[in-house]
């Protein structure tokens, strides 16, 4: 059965940073395309991060770009996504999805991702 589990959420003061892991089993992650996503309360999920299976291609939205980085880790069959200088706008429950069929780009939407993660809390506040 595929099973994407996310972790490493949690409360952060604005300008520190936190490593969320998206752990895949029942089928290996470098053959899909992974995507993060997050939703803030009150409002829709957002695409956040995007790295490709093909050639390692990764694509951020223009809020974290230069703040956060995806990385995949094919040994461990597991992605990461690296937050520096968090702001309180970064606050909202990340999710980390899958599709071996995803076309990775600028425009990071969520649909489309046939796999989904049930998601982190990440919440950042004084």
């Amino acid at each position: 059965q595929l099973q994407l589990v996310e972790s490493g959420g949690g409360l952060v003061q604005p300008g520190g940073s936190l490593r969320l892991s998206c752990a895949a089993s029942g089928f290996t992650l470098d053959s899909y395309a992974i995507g993060w996503f997050r939703q803030a309360p009150g409002k829709e999920r957002g695409g956040v991060s995007c790295i490709r299976s093909s050639d390692g291609s990764t694509y951020y939205a223009d809020s974290v770009k230069g703040r956060f980085t995806i990385s995949r880790d094919n040994a461990k069959n597991t992605v990461y996504l690296q937050m520096n200088n968090l702001k309180p706008e970064d606050t909202a429950i990340y999710y980390c999805a899958a599709d071996r069929y995803y076309y990775c780009s600028e425009y990071i939407e969520a649909v489309g991702m046939d796999y989904w993660g049930k998601g982190t809390l990440v919440t950042v506040s004084s």
